[in-house]
């Protein structure tokens, strides 16, 4: 056998036997009429995971691990292969040296948005930022910081991109009407305008963070802590647009929110199931009921439900139908 065969013959092998030593699970990403784990196991666990996008061609998933107290954030990687089944998680080529955290696609699927806190040049940490990779043919290149007119020297946050190129996301700046609003930047098809605080029916003398914007830009979900109609924690709202392009009055998605936080949304690429983050656990039904044990603390700080959190699913059509004059596209 010539040498350069034998040599890719043992290439073959050893990536063979990799995929056998790999774990690969079973994920149903489609949402029921209840909210319910999405992972349960491997996904949501007994950690703190938080974001959820979706490639478009749906064949890659990208999330956050948090760590204990927002020490650290990084951004986690599973993909289908071509029986269906997802890979273990491993963290993202482009993250795990800074804190990186939710992940967005663009339209195409081509670039990846995510935030970080990783410098510009040399290893002094900046605040949290806008960045961006473009996918390649052998994954995904070098992380380029979104730069002015997007970031600024205060935080930005949780970035979503409309079809258009339109990019939304959460930001502290001087002009905000509460202590965070949601603004946007136009994008004019080479670069960013100015961002534009979204008006009164999203925005509020509270915080308004963690925008999720439909592809066409007729929808909003974002979340929204200090509230009067907020069940505690931050809750989830949703606006949509009218006949003129206004944002209608957003609605408490009183369906999913719990007395915890709820947030980080993203709707699936066929815009029928909703993910979400949310901060609920399994111990206050417990301890309402009797008093606890010190085995069932012991169970319950184990699993999911532990109070850190966790990604849900829902049909999306559901949350429509419990919202006042909403209706699918």
């Amino acid at each position: 056998m010539a040498p350069v065969k034998k040599h890719l013959l043992v290439g073959i092998c050893f990536v063979l036997a990799l995929d056998i030593c790999a774990q690969h699970h079973s994920l149903d990403l489609t949402g029921g009429d209840k909210a319910s784990l999405v992972g349960e196991g491997w996904i949501s666990t007994n950690r703190y995971e938080r974001d959820f996008a979706i490639s478009p061609d749906g064949k890659e998933i990208f999330y956050t691990l948090q760590m204990p107290q927002n020490s650290f954030q990084t951004i986690l990687y599973t993909r289908k292969n071509a029986a269906g089944k997802w890979s273990d998680p491993v963290v993202a080529s482009f993250a795990g040296h800074y804190s990186d955290l939710e992940p967005a696609f663009s339209n195409d699927g081509l670039q990846l948005f995510f935030v970080s806190n990783r410098p510009l040049t040399g290893t002094e940490k900046k605040d949290f930022d806008i960045w961006v990779v473009n996918k390649t043919g052998s994954g995904w290149g070098e992380a380029k910081n979104l730069g002015a007119p997007v970031n600024s020297p205060v935080n930005e946050f949780y970035p979503s991109v409309a079809a258009s190129g339109n990019i939304y996301f959460t930001a502290e700046y001087p002009n905000a009407s509460g202590k965070e609003d949601i603004f946007m930047c136009r994008w004019n098809g080479s670069s960013f305008g100015n961002p534009e605080k979204l008006d009164s029916a999203i925005n509020s003398l509270a915080y308004e963070f963690n925008a999720y914007v439909s592809p066409n830009e007729q929808y909003i979900i974002f979340s929204s802590f200090g509230r009067k109609d907020e069940k505690g924690g931050g809750d989830l709202y949703l606006s949509k647009k009218d006949q003129h392009g206004n944002w209608q009055p957003a609605q408490n998605i009183q369906l999913l929110n719990s007395v915890k936080l709820d947030y980080c949304p993203f709707l699936s690429p066929d815009k029928k199931t909703l993910y979400f983050t949310s901060e609920q656990h399994a111990m206050q039904k417990t301890y309402e009921k009797k008093p606890v044990s010190y085995a069932e603390l012991v169970d319950v700080s184990n699993s999911a439900l532990n109070g850190s959190g966790n990604i849900y699913k829902i049909n999306f059509e559901v949350v429509l139908r419990s919202l006042t004059g909403f209706q699918h596209e």
